[in-house]
């Protein structure tokens, strides 16, 4: 009897201590309604900031630098004169050649009036025929020595204009390269200073070879210059706004890649030569496109899906494709409609089928995704 007791009470014992399984608890996140709104289409790039013009300020003729006329870092104006030579040597070039043209003219003169003469004379047959063209060619040689002259004291007068060294553009002077005193050549390289544009700049930049189409087609049917956004290196703060200039003539095989110019007016400077940018270029307006906090979209191994709600607050996975990702949105190509509400935070607990916190669905699924303030 004591056997038989002992059977039926171990069942019982085990039985006593299981447990029902917990009912799973609800999710708390962040909702938001897929909107439907004009988007700006922009293609990303990354490119660097180059003056419009840069020129290296050189000595053209040898001599000793006597002045700087020019401060490190000073904005100049095409005409302004930053540096002197001695003038001296070319000055004296330049008396020199005004005298020997001098000298020639008076030849010149002389010579005429003897060929007056002697004309006078030919036609009362009282010199030979030789005698007069002997006196013409002479005529000829000293109106082509004055020729000369004239054209050697031009180029006098060029060498000395060399001696004041003026900014071919206007722009920006850079670090000093040479000292007043110094004995400048023209055939040096290093150059007294260097001089950029910087008002406007250009941009040069690259996108992917796989966007050439986008913007070919751009430009065939646009009516003006695409316009192009440059950022900084967080792709937050907007540095400037531009128009693009050219597409290069052929695509990088190496990198896949395509190089296009824009230019910026940059009055406040906020664009430097040799600064690394972030590019948006700009191609149109996307009508009625589906928008969706970027945070709401996720990766997986079959590629992007959000989280969708169901009327009984749980959620499913849903596979979109993604158009463009652009600082806070995203724009849904397939795989949503306008008005379904998706995960937008909060995604790292949830499974297929989890619920979530229906007060916090009731409290966000009606709040507009924010637009972003730039259009880029």
């Amino acid at each position: 009897m004591a056997g038989v007791l002992g059977v039926w009470f171990v069942p019982r014992l085990f039985a006593s201590t299981e447990k029902k399984p917990a009912a799973q608890a609800a999710v708390s996140v962040v909702l938001a309604k897929v909107t439907s709104e004009e988007v700006a289409d922009s293609i990303a790039g990354i490119g660097t900031v180059q003056a419009s013009a840069s020129v290296t300020i050189r000595a053209r003729v040898d001599g000793e630098l006597q002045r700087i006329l020019f401060s490190e870092g000073q904005d100049v104006h095409a005409g302004d004169v930053l540096a002197q030579i001695d003038p001296r040597p070319f000055q004296a070039q330049v008396d020199q050649a005004a005298a020997q043209l001098a000298r020639d003219e008076a030849q010149v003169a002389n010579a005429q009036l003897d060929l007056k003469r002697n004309a006078g004379l030919l036609a009362l047959d009282s010199i030979a025929q030789q005698t007069y063209d002997t006196q013409k060619a002479q005529l000829a040689q000293y109106q082509a020595t004055v020729r000369a002259d004239r054209a050697q004291l031009d180029y006098a007068r060029v060498q000395l204009g060399y001696t004041s060294i003026g900014a071919p553009i206007n722009g920006r002077t850079g670090m000093r390269l040479t000292d007043a005193g110094n004995l400048v050549r023209a055939a040096e390289a290093t150059g007294i200073v260097t001089v950029n544009q910087i008002d406007p700049v250009t941009l040069t930049f690259t996108i992917a070879e796989d966007n050439f189409a986008r913007v070919s087609a751009a430009l065939k049917h646009g009516k003006s210059p695409l316009q192009v956004l440059a950022y900084g290196r967080d792709e937050t703060d907007l540095l400037g706004q531009g128009k693009l200039l050219l597409i290069n003539n052929q695509i990088d095989a190496g990198t896949g890649t395509v190089q296009l110019k824009a230019q910026f007016a940059n009055p406040e400077h906020k664009l430097w030569p040799g600064q690394f940018i972030n590019v948006r270029l700009v191609l149109g307006n996307l009508a009625n496109a589906l928008v969706v906090p970027a945070s709401a979209v996720q990766r997986g191994p079959e590629g992007a899906f959000v989280y969708s709600v169901r009327s009984d607050q749980t959620v499913e996975v849903s596979t979109v494709r993604v158009t463009l990702l652009r600082d806070s949105k995203a724009v849904i190509a397939e795989g949503l409609k306008a008005g379904d509400v998706v995960v937008a935070d909060g995604q790292a607990k949830l499974r297929p089928g989890s619920r979530i916190n229906a007060g916090a669905a009731a409290k966000e699924a009606n709040r507009p995704v924010a637009r972003s303030g730039s259009p880029a």
